[in-house]
């Protein structure tokens, strides 16, 4: 049986169903600022750093605010709301990730927010499962570029002591797509609320119940061949 290297899961609205606290506390942050928050405003946002999410927000409010002030703010609500919900799966994350456990395959949790969001939902997902089962975790503050950059993933990689090529890349985002694909992966995308189209080096999947240890393996040599 092939298998891949390794697996780099992507956090927000990948492994895990993020969206709507994000939106949320977005909402509950821009309100502070004066201003309304909408669905067109959180796409484009999606996979993005929070340096980013922090400056739109400001600039949609009409500016004048101070950024660490406001992300400070952001981080600290979509923390106080994740800690007060369970864990939402996405669809097929939890079999894949426990049959990739099973299967010997070493995972990480990729992710571009912050640490304690990073732990809040590492968290979560090791009280789910009753044991901790990545190998490792990378937040977005811990390294020098975070997405759409390689180093996350890269970093990732070399934690585990695997070549990048021959790991496996699950992403929701262009941004995050992006990453894995310049980080030499192979990156297999399960869009949410923007369509990805496929490319080399970029499959796209409907949802994570359609993949497994397997077929992400087979796919993992056919990208990146080795004995």
């Amino acid at each position: 049986m092939r298998l891949p290297a390794a697996v780099l899961f992507d956090m927000d609205g990948l492994l895990v169903q993020t969206e709507q606290v994000w939106h949320e506390a977005e909402g509950i942050v821009v309100a502070s600022l004066g201003a309304e928050w909408g669905p067109e405003h959180q796409g484009a946002l999606v996979g993005g750093p929070i340096e980013y999410a922090v400056s739109y927000m400001i600039d949609h409010a009409g500016g004048g605010h101070d950024h660490n002030e406001v992300r400070t703010l952001l981080v600290d609500t979509v923390e106080r709301l994740l800690l007060a919900e369970p864990v939402h799966w996405s669809p097929g994350a939890r079999e894949l990730l426990l049959a990739l456990e099973m299967a010997g395959v070493p995972c990480a949790l990729v992710s571009a927010s912050w640490r304690n969001l990073v732990d809040a939902v590492s968290d979560a997902v090791l009280h789910e499962v009753g044991h901790g089962i990545f190998a490792t975790t990378i937040a977005g503050d811990e390294v020098e570029r975070t997405k759409p950059f390689p180093d996350p993933y890269l970093l990732a990689a070399e934690r585990i002591g695997v070549p990048p090529e021959h790991c496996v890349v699950l992403e929701d985002s262009h941004t995050g797509a992006r990453a894995g694909m310049a980080a030499g992966a192979l990156v297999v995308a399960v869009p949410s609320l923007r369509a990805i189209e496929p490319a080399p080096g970029l499959l796209v999947v409907g949802s994570l119940l359609e993949l497994s240890p397997e077929i992400l393996g087979e796919w993992s040599h056919q990208w990146s061949p080795r004995a």
